[in-house]
């Protein structure tokens, strides 16, 4: 205690409230997205909030001090996108059962060690491209929102692409600050909706089918190994920090599994909001920049109490404003997945049908977008890469 003292400050703090407000500012508005989508109740809903928040705050604190090191934990962006089109079509206790084959996956992955193995086998291409091709459809939703609420949507662009110049880590918080200013200047806030109250857990009896196993559990792994686990290890490893990989995920894991009947659809290592605490933004010093996880996860933990109350908060902005608001948060996300899906030459036809497929939104034989996105790049990329070695010098250039 005495060390966690001395370690303490301002810079740290700060930083680590401001990644926690990030992560609420945008991602958390495609889970009330997801909700509305599956015709969730709102007593499911702030259940959902709180599990997400509480397991982020409760790992990402336990795992930084146990290392010394700025370890954010948070729900997958990737994965609540999925749940957008997945879940109304799965059913809520199938889609909990599903969770959980997905976590106990992740749980073994993390156990064997074989997270490194597993990401050098998968063609970076394809994974970009399923990412890219889930998220695509919440950038479009900007534009849609547009003639709604011109005035709205159009601010929040704006200042969006202005942010994005000048401070873009704090972009995400600016939109909404804006679009929260003039949604009630302009008297669009349904204060009637807002209810103060604490979070109350709901339990959720899980069940099992191949076809959510198929839909959901494994495009759920995928994602989160490749979309959260490597950016979030790539964040540290970049930052000085040599934490083992394998730790991470199986806690990480175990911890989603259970709070999955409570609505947790996953925990992960932050991708876009570690940087904020593991960089020097949090303190020059490296060794006391665990301090931002610290408060960051503590600022989880008041979120996550007050479930309730951020539920209904977010029911009484309008819904052109969460729209525009989920799909600016995530344009940075699309750039550079779309950017890593074409990246290399000779997987770029595998990247592009991926991406197209996934974000097509096809479902055929009870299967998800995302499954026949996977399968799709994968075939194309036997047939066209594993196959190239003698004729890839000679194939003609469009």
């Amino acid at each position: 205690m005495k060390n966690l003292l001395k370690d303490c400050s301002l810079s740290a703090v700060v930083a680590g409230m401001i990644a926690t407000f990030i992560s609420y500012a945008g991602p958390l508005v495609i889970i009330f997205h997801a909700a509305q989508s599956a015709s969730l109740s709102p007593e499911t809903l702030s259940s959902w909030v709180w599990a997400i928040s509480i397991g982020s705050g409760v790992l990402g604190a336990v795992l930084s001090l146990r290392w010394r090191v700025p370890v954010v934990i948070a729900w997958s962006i990737p994965g609540s996108a999925l749940l957008v089109t997945a879940l109304p079509h799965t059913g809520l206790n199938q889609a909990i059962g599903a969770y959980l084959v997905a976590n106990l996956i992740l749980l073994l992955i993390g156990l064997s060690g074989a997270f490194d193995r597993i990401i050098a086998r998968l063609p970076g291409s394809i994974a970009a491209g399923m990412q890219a091709g889930i998220l695509f459809s919440f950038g479009t939703e900007v534009f849609r929102a547009l003639p709604v609420q011109p005035m709205l949507v159009l601010s929040m662009f704006v200042t969006y692409i202005v942010m994005r110049r000048a401070w873009p880590r704090y972009a995400v918080a600016a939109v909404l600050l804006v679009g929260g200013a003039i949604t009630l200047l302009g008297g669009h806030l349904r204060s009637e909706a807002l209810v103060f109250a604490l979070a109350t857990p709901q339990w959720i009896t899980p069940e099992f089918s191949l076809a959510a196993i198929l839909n959901l559990s494994l495009p759920l792994v995928l994602v989160a190994l490749t979309g959260q686990f490597m950016p979030g290890m790539a964040v540290l490893r970049n930052a000085g920090f040599n934490t083992p990989a394998s730790p991470i995920i199986s806690a990480s894991a175990l911890g989603a599994m259970l709070l999955a009947p409570f609505g947790c659809h996953g925990l992960n290592l932050a991708a876009v909001t570690a940087s904020l605490c593991a960089g020097k933004e949090a303190h020059e010093n490296p060794k006391r920049r665990y301090i931002a996880a610290l408060s960051g996860s503590a600022t989880y933990l008041v979120f996550g109490i007050a479930g309730a109350t951020l539920v209904s908060l977010f029911a009484a902005f309008p819904a052109a404003l969460i729209a525009a608001l989920a799909g600016l948060a995530l344009y940075g996300a699309i750039s550079d997945a779309l950017v890593r899906s074409l990246a290399e030459p000779k997987e770029r036809d595998a990247g592009l049908f991926t991406f197209l497929v996934t974000a097509s939104g096809v479902s055929f034989l009870g299967m998800s977008a995302a499954f026949w996105g996977l399968m799709f790049g994968l075939l194309a990329h036997f047939l066209i890469v594993a196959r190239r070695p003698v004729t890839a010098a000679c194939s003609p250039q469009n």
